[in-house]
Formats: structure tokens, sequence, C-alpha cells
């Protein structure tokens, strides 16, 4: 039974599907006006990983994340470059979808983007004025923030109290506003920005507007889970309640999942691109092994913040090689297993209960720390089972598959060390055989040859096995 920590009741929650067996779940995406820094992957990996564990527990799951490619920054954006804002949202698109996909990120089943919703916001848009939620202001439209009962309810906040910090807002948007609580849904056009044609006339979307239209359009009026940065609660998502349930009348989504913070430096500061403390996707991976980074990401619990170091990098790459090394043991070990043994029922047992406790460990709020650690178990396990001098295949499969089930919910992929090059092949078969021959200084000088090349030699009870250098 999976359960969530429900950020609009404050506490977890057995999840309930609106449809039985599947996930409606949509995530805000990135606004594509620069490279993602670790903190904007933090959410990319953070919900990749839960709907890689909803898909381990035989869920199917519709996984709906926008691209925000219309906008303030996007626009500013253009103007430096000296470039159309579309032509900004498609290169920065590109770079995301190639630094996720380096961090093992599955494309969602839809990147709906803003431009291409436009006629659905406009008719949305529409509907709230119709409905005397929304009013047209000098070409603008405004949500009337008061009109929505209980605003403030996700960030358990009062009307009252947020009053307070709006009144001291200034400029001529807020000249404009019936209350300086009320937000944008639509802006008038400046001259030389993108803009489309309305019944307010030409302008563009405001930015909470976006996902609420294609949250609905794509999902329903209601979905299963809304996830986002924690910074996102207020007011993005705060914003896209009430706008969505004043038009449709019916509850946006049953559970709100937010993911904590990346911090960096001494203090703790969380990393943004406002402090100018960040640190790209781009440029890191250049740098770290890909997988690295998102095992170092995908192994925290979701809600907790992650300290970003060169210390915690480097102890997620030693973590990795552990799990690595019981990989590549096993595999060794396949090569001299009996097709079964007579153990082979108490060990399958061993195995069922350490996936009892896995599955024990994630249905708990996606608490990968933990999680994690039960694979850390799986691998001693199997690295003690593999020392044995008899070993069964039967066994081995059934540890092995649930070591790259676990790996690839968090993201975690191994490629098969079956791929040597023949002339490391043959010296690895020229050592066995001098070390036969007792030629010692050749065996010792096919060791040193091979590890300038980055391989590893591990000479075992059960034959010379090797592995790459982490």
């Amino acid at each position: 039974m999976i359960k969530i920590y429900n950020t609009m009741t404050r506490q977890k929650e057995e999840f309930k599907p609106i449809e039985a067996g599947k996930v409606r779940m949509y995530v805000c995406g990135p606004t594509v006006y620069n490279y993602i820094h670790i903190g904007n992957a933090r959410s990319t990996i953070a919900f990749d990983t839960i709907r890689r564990y909803f898909e381990y527990r035989g869920f199917t799951v519709n996984y709906v994340s926008n691209f925000t490619d219309v906008d303030d920054k996007i626009i500013r954006a253009a103007k430096e470059l000296g470039v159309t804002a579309p032509e900004v949202a498609e290169r920065f698109i590109h770079a995301f979808e190639e630094d996720t996909n380096a961090l093992n990120v599955e494309p969602a089943t839809l990147h709906p983007r803003v431009m291409d919703h436009i006629p659905d916001i406009i008719d949305f848009i529409s509907v709230l004025v119709a409905k005397g939620f929304a009013y047209e202001a000098n070409g603008d439209v405004y949500y009337r923030t008061r009109k929505f009962e209980n605003y403030g309810k996700l960030s358990d906040q009062s009307i009252d109290e947020l009053e307070v910090g709006a009144s001291q807002r200034t400029g001529a948007e807020q000249d404009v506003k019936e209350d300086p609580l009320d937000f944008a849904l639509w802006k008038s056009a400046k001259p030389e920005e993108i803009a489309w044609d309305s019944p307010w006339g030409l302008g563009r979307p405001g930015w909470h507007i976006e996902c609420s239209v294609m949250a609905t359009k794509h999902l329903g009026d209601t979905i299963d889970i809304h996830g986002g940065g924690q910074d996102l609660e207020f007011p993005h998502h705060e914003n896209e309640i009430a706008q969505s349930e004043a038009k449709t009348g019916h509850t946006f989504a049953n559970y709100w999942m937010h993911n904590g913070y990346v911090t960096i430096g001494e203090d703790d500061e969380k990393m943004s691109k406002s402090l100018g403390n960040f640190v790209t996707v781009h440029d890191l991976i250049q740098k770290v092994d890909p997988q690295v980074l998102r095992f170092f990401m995908a192994t925290t619990q979701y809600r907790r913040p992650i300290r970003y170091s060169e210390a915690t990098l480097k102890d997620a790459a030693n973590n990795l090689q552990r799990l690595k090394t019981a990989s590549e043991n096993a595999n060794f070990r396949l090569t001299t297993a009996q097709a079964t043994l007579p153990t082979d029922t108490a060990k399958l047992a061993e195995l069922a209960e350490l996936e009892n406790r896995f599955v024990t460990e994630m249905d708990d709020d996606f608490n990968a720390a933990n999680g994690v650690t039960v694979l850390y178990e799986l691998a001693k396990w199997l690295n003690t089972y593999t020392e044995q001098s008899e070993v069964s295949k039967a066994v081995l499969d059934a540890a092995t598959e649930k070591l790259h089930a676990w790996l690839a919910v968090f993201g975690i992929y191994f490629i098969s060390n079956e791929l040597l090059d023949e002339d490391i092949e043959k010296l690895i078969s020229e050592r066995i055989e001098a070390r036969q021959n007792k030629d010692f200084a050749r065996s010792d000088e096919i060791r040193d040859q091979l590890k300038e090349q980055g391989i590893i030699l591990e000479d075992t009870a059960q034959g010379t096995r090797w592995r790459r250098e982490a």
C-alpha cells in the first residue's frame, strides 16, 4: 500500500487512484531560457524516480510535464541573444532533453508547450471572466483572488496574512487591480514582444494559467498527483488550484507533492539562478559521470533537502561502485553456476524477504534513502553468496533480476562487461597462462598494462575476473 505525504493535508495518506491501476500525474516543468541547474534537475529526477516506482509496482503512469516556452525571462534572453523567443525556447528545450537523457530521465508521456495551447488558454480565461472570477483591465486580465473560497489552503496561509504582503507591492500593475492579491491571467502586449490576439487585445498568458490549462486538458478536471519543487507551493500551485477549481467546480488534484531544495555551501543556501550560486547540469556532466549525479539525487527521500558538494558526489560514486561490483561478481559466477542446488529454496526465501523490505520502505512516501539501504543489503548478500564454492544459477538469476530492477527504479543501468577489446581479452588469457607457468614477472607486467587501460584484475578462488576502474 503506497502512502504519500499530501502537502494539502500535511499528512501521509494511502494512495487511491481515480482509476484502478493508473496514475494521472502532472509535474511542473522548466521555463526554457537557460540550461537547467542541479536544483531544477532535483525535481525532474525526484518525480522520475516516483514515476518509475509506480511502474515497478504495476501502475500505468500518464505523466505530463510542461515546457514554459513563453515568459518574461525567455523574452529577455531573446533580446540579449538577438533572436526570437521561440528560438530561445527551442534551443533550451533541446538542451533540457540532452541533459536529462544523460541522467536517464524517461521522457514524459507528454511534454506540452504553452505556445501550442494559446486557444485553450484564451477559452479557459474566458470561462473565468464569464463566471466572475476574472476581469479585464487595460488589456490585462486578472483573477479575483478573494472570490475563491479558501484561497491559501495549500500553503496554509490566510487571505489576511497574504494581503499584508501584497499591499506592499507597488507599480503600474498594482494600480489597475481591484485588489493587491489579484494575479495576472493574461498580459497585454508590449512593443516588439511576442503576442497573440485575444478578446482583450494582443497579449500573452500569465505564468500560472498555463499549468491549469495543460493539466486539465491532458489529464482531466481532477488528477491524481500534482508535483513540483517546494518553491512552487506558493503562489504558483495555490493559483493553479484557484483557477482550475473555479472553472471546473471539481477538486483539481487529490495529492500534492513537493520536493526539497538542493543546498550549497556551509550555510546550506538554496541553489537558484537568482542567487547566482547555481551549477548547471550541462557543465557538471562534462566532469562527473551522469549516473553518479543521478544516483546522488535519486537516493535521497524526495521531500528532504540535498546538500551538494564534491564530497557528497564522491560518496555517491563510491556507493554506486559497490553496487556495480556486486553486479559484476554475480555475472562472473554465472559462468560457473549450477542449474540448481538443494539450498535454493532457503536462498530464494531470503531474497523474497529483502524484496518485501524494499517495497515496504519505498511504499512509505517513496523513501529512497531507506530503499537504497535495502539495495546495499542485497549487494552484500550477493557478494557473500558468490564467494561460495558452489552457486546456483536459479538463485543468481533471481538476485540479479532484483538488483537491476531496483537499480532501474533509481534510474541506474550498468553496461555489460562483456564488451572487451580482443586485445584485452588476449592479454587476460595470456596472463592466466603466465600464472599457470609461474611466470609471475609477465603476469605482473600484464596486470599493470591492463590497469593503465582502466581494467582491474581480481584473482579469486573461482578464477580471474575483471572490472573497469571507477
